[in-house]
């Protein structure tokens, strides 16, 4: 058994699907999983739907209706004339609206997950029905019918025991079984999504319950490197790191994979190849039981809108450690990250991450007992490896807020 894993990047067009089908009808593709995230920049098109409803936008339904168009258009340039995937597209939209039409929950997170896996659905959906028009064996799977999760809406957490069990009881098809990413349900069969750019995950969860050979993630880069080549200059490939490595890279911020990914594929010591959809005859990386990273260079990762808030007493009553608990809390209950800390007697500074956009909430709540001082829009660079001649350059020229170092790793908050 193998697990592939295609992402949004490479789904975007009629183009790259047909590509996708190449790199499959060019490998020995019995007993796989394919995990199919949604086309192109459809996740971030449903998130708009979502908004324009709770906003109670007169232009939803027309934007609900160009996003149909986009599929339909993709569907076109795919299959012959009245194929039956054009009635399944169009019923998976009737879906939506009658959803938007129907629901009475108040609740962002709830609604959220409810609309957003229809990107997901829609291009496995079609990304099925044409493989198979090129004689590529494959069937359908829904995915939220074998990953349970609990009801924590948009972050869901696995309930291993019953997703374990789902798949191991699963048929899958002797040659391809194509199921989405990202998406899953709770015990009351609602839609659950497990963070932003989870389908990784959701690949190392099929290769752990099965005892995959490995798991290969397609992507628009010919592997990890040693920072986005989209934002710096003159990076390296990876060829090889180790799950340690890997897991620290994915937890500072790592783009490339999904934090969660690798702890399940370490434990049952699965490679991870993550390889080019463009240039797959490149090398690529592979993330197995190997020592450290390979070539040894300082791998570079940004986080950019960060938060630095400074938290300190009102009066100078209390010391910050007596209420760290309750500040703690309340990040919690607002879902707010932290990416950084730095602590005196007095007062506690944090680099926060808001992917909820609760952080308005936070203050309010925070300023009730505390004095507080908060600045937005700011950079996380953090530096793995790093070399002192080497970061000295790289430090040069920038405005450094904070900058904090423990044994081979630095971090920098800066404008």
């Amino acid at each position: 058994m193998q697990i592939l894993k295609f992402g949004g990047a490479s789904l975007k067009n009629a183009i790259n699907i047909k590509k996708v089908a190449t790199i499959i009808d060019g490998m020995d593709y019995k007993d796989t999983i394919i995990i199919i995230s949604a086309i192109g920049k459809t996740t971030n098109a449903l998130e708009t739907i979502v908004d324009l409803y709770l906003k109670k936008n007169n232009n939803l339904l027309n934007y609900i209706n160009e996003l149909h168009e986009l599929h339909i258009k993709i569907i076109d340039d795919l299959f012959i004339e009245n194929h039956e995937i054009y009635k399944i597209v169009s019923n998976d939209f009737q879906k939506i609206r009658d959803f938007l039409k129907n629901n009475k929950s108040p609740n962002y997170n709830f609604i959220y997950d409810q609309i957003i896996p229809f990107g997901e659905l829609l291009a496995s959906k079609i990304i099925n029905e044409y493989f198979n028009s090129v004689n590529i064996k494959s069937e359908f799977k829904d995915v939220r019918k074998l990953i349970k999760t609990d009801s924590f809406y948009r972050n869901a957490n696995i309930n291993w025991e019953l997703t374990q069990a789902n798949i191991l009881k699963t048929k899958f098809n002797p040659n391809i079984s194509l199921t989405q990413g990202f998406i899953s349900s709770n015990e009351d069969n609602f839609n659950t999504t497990m963070g932003r750019e989870s389908s990784d995950y959701t690949a190392s969860i099929f290769a752990y319950c099965l005892n995959a050979k490995s798991v290969t993630i397609w992507k628009d880069v010919d592997g990890i490197f040693n920072a986005d080549p989209k934002k710096f200059k003159n990076t390296i490939l990876l060829e090889k790191i180790s799950y340690t490595e890997a897991i620290e890279l994915a937890f500072y911020g790592a783009s490339v994979i999904h934090p969660k990914t690798i702890q399940p594929l370490q434990k049952k010591e699965i490679p991870l190849y993550v390889k080019s959809y463009i240039n797959p005859k490149a090398l690529g990386t592979c993330v197995s039981k190997s020592k450290d990273i390979f070539p040894k260079v300082p791998c570079y990762i940004l986080k950019e809108n960060q938060i630095l808030i400074s938290i300190s007493s009102l009066d100078f009553s209390f010391t910050i450690n007596d209420k760290t608990r309750e500040i703690l809390t309340l990040l919690s209950q607002n879902k707010v990250k932290i990416n950084l800390t730095q602590n005196s007697a007095i007062s506690l500074i944090l680099c926060l991450e808001d992917d909820y956009n609760n952080i308005d909430k936070l203050t309010n709540e925070l300023k009730s007992n505390f004095k507080i001082n908060i600045e937005k829009g700011l950079k996380l660079y953090t530096v793995r490896n790093f070399e002192k001649k080497s970061f000295a350059a790289f430090k040069r020229g920038k405005t450094v807020l904070i900058e904090q170092t423990y044994n081979n790793t630095s971090q920098l908050i800066c404008t």
